[in-house]
């Protein structure tokens, strides 16, 4: 019976994760700005895997963690796009 449970829970899960993807992703005038969320205050997962949901980062602008900022911004606040977050992840992962 626990084992149908924790498959439930876990489905649920995912399924909510792909409904605030979906939501997050239907706005054209926003983008995901990596390294610029505030401790608590992050948008969803993070890359490194370490959490799945929003207002879990630990630390003041992650690199690994992002929030929805508006079109064209993130550069001019010091963020990065997904590709360069995941860089500069790989290569704090590589030391």
């Amino acid at each position: 019976m626990k084992h149908q449970a924790v498959l439930q829970a876990a489905l649920a899960c995912v399924l909510a994760a792909g409904a605030a993807s979906h939501a997050q992703a239907a706005d054209p005038n926003k983008e995901k700005c990596f390294g610029v969320a505030k401790a608590g205050q992050n948008d969803c997962a993070n890359l490194s895997g370490s959490h799945s949901c929003a207002g879990q980062a630990k630390l003041d602008m992650d690199a690994g963690e992002w929030k929805l900022v508006p079109k064209g911004t993130c550069a001019t606040m010091g963020g990065l796009s997904l590709a360069e977050a995941k860089a500069k992840f790989a290569a704090k992962a590589a030391k």
